[in-house]
């Protein structure tokens, strides 16, 4: 074990938890506002309910949460809102308590799990099951043969609702709509989770240290998150030294080196749900930056700027990805995946290609409009080079242009 000679830990202020400054009103008025948005989505639609699957869905419309990384790949529970009508959560076996005062529940069932983890050879008859307590729930609020939207569900469980009369829309895209545009309750959330997110990388910044790894630094994050009520994060992307270049390494227990650059996207899914996604990037030991080190920052800092210069409400994703930042040719290999991303509960629609041939295979127009949040991405690290840095900035779509909400600060004495 190496000495601790952390500054940090010495300031029993700083040691301690963040308050939480949100009020109950702000957060069941946030809660209010998204099933609200929920619901317009469905009567544009035309569909009388929408069937969720995914937590992060159900989260969004019912507010509640239950073993949220587990349920992504075990579909073990579900809900149904109605356009006009109930929400109705089925939820897991005996974890109706974990809801009690709850005011957007009208009604909680116990959820049929017809997966092969949950069902075995049984999948058919427990599909079955499914199926008719679903469309008997439909039934009583909505008639019978509807429009029923859907986010995501098993083909089997798809058939038999089609079977039973419904016409299934695609309610993925539904759901990635109405998330899209936030509340100011919601935006109050967004900002709690992104003060504890700032507060792990500033006890990351403060433990760095030559001779730790990767995955110990990691850890910090997850120990601030989770003791101020965040849930998970959702990757593990820090890498140090070689490992920055390319980018999408995942944190290791390779030992850092001072003067190495060490990067990390947060990807914090914190409290109340909401998520934090920044990317910062230093030196190992806080040393001063080669020239080399200082060039690629600069980069990356330069991408993020210019393209947040040119966010504001009315303008249209082409439009945005023809003026954003030209990529020198030697970084553009190792290009970020997309130059902007939405994010809420998780990252989110839209997430914009690259202008010439990555928008030409997979680009798609929209227009930006006020009270979005988006993340705008650079990684500059040249094919074959050394290092490598990643930066990322969420921000806020306001009436006047984009407004940061990621505080923490930029390497300035790097530029």
């Amino acid at each position: 074990m190496f000495e601790n000679k952390n500054k940090y830990l010495a300031d029993e202020t700083a040691a301690q938890p963040l308050c939480n400054p949100v009020s109950v009103e702000t957060h069941k008025a946030a809660c209010a506002y998204r099933l609200q948005r929920v619901r317009q989505q469905l009567k544009a639609a035309d569909c009388a309910a929408i069937l969720l699957y995914d937590p992060v869905n159900i989260r969004y419309a019912t507010d509640t949460s239950n073993m949220q990384v587990w349920t992504l790949h075990n579909y073990a529970r579900y809900a149904l809102v109605f356009a006009e009508g109930p929400v109705v959560l089925f939820e897991f076996h005996n974890c109706e308590h974990l809801h009690e005062g709850n005011e957007l529940l009208d009604e909680i069932r116990p959820a049929i799990n017809w997966s092969y983890f949950g069902a075995g050879s049984r999948i058919s008859e427990k599909a079955l099951v499914w199926a008719d307590d679903v469309c008997a729930v439909i039934r009583q609020h909505a008639g019978g043969k509807v429009r029923l939207a859907v986010d995501k569900a098993d083909l089997e469980g798809l058939e038999l609702l089609r079977d039973s009369g419904m016409t299934l829309v695609e309610g993925h895209s539904l759901m990635e709509e109405a998330r899209k545009i936030k509340s100011a309750g919601e935006l109050e959330l967004m900002r709690w989770t992104i003060a504890v997110c700032e507060r792990g990388i500033q006890r990351m910044h403060d433990e760095l240290r030559p001779g730790m790894t990767e995955n110990e630094l990691w850890a910090w994050l997850h120990y601030e998150n989770v003791r101020h009520g965040g849930e998970w994060i959702e990757t593990r992307l820090l890498a140090s030294g070689p490992r920055t270049n390319p980018w999408m390494q995942e944190s290791s227990n390779r030992v850092m080196n001072e003067g190495e650059i060490i990067s990390f996207d947060t990807d914090l899914i914190g409290p109340y749900g909401y998520c934090a996604d920044i990317s910062r990037a230093w030196t190992v030991g806080h040393v001063p930056p080669t020239a080399e080190q200082r060039k690629l920052y600069r980069l990356a800092h330069e991408q993020v700027q210019h393209n947040m210069s040119l966010l504001r409400p009315g303008l249209s994703h082409r439009e945005f990805v023809e003026r954003s930042w030209d990529i020198p040719a030697a970084y553009l290999h190792n290009r970020y995946c997309c130059v902007v991303h939405g994010v809420g509960l998780a990252d989110e629609y839209p997430a914009l290609a690259h202008k010439g041939a990555d928008w030409s295979i997979s680009g798609y127009d929209g227009v930006f409009e006020e009270n979005m949040v988006l993340c705008v991405e650079s990684y500059i690290g040249e094919q074959g080079g050394a290092e490598g840095i990643k930066l990322e900035q969420q921000v806020l779509i306001t009436a006047n242009g984009c407004e940061a909400l990621s505080r923490y600060p930029w390497q300035t004495d790097w530029l």
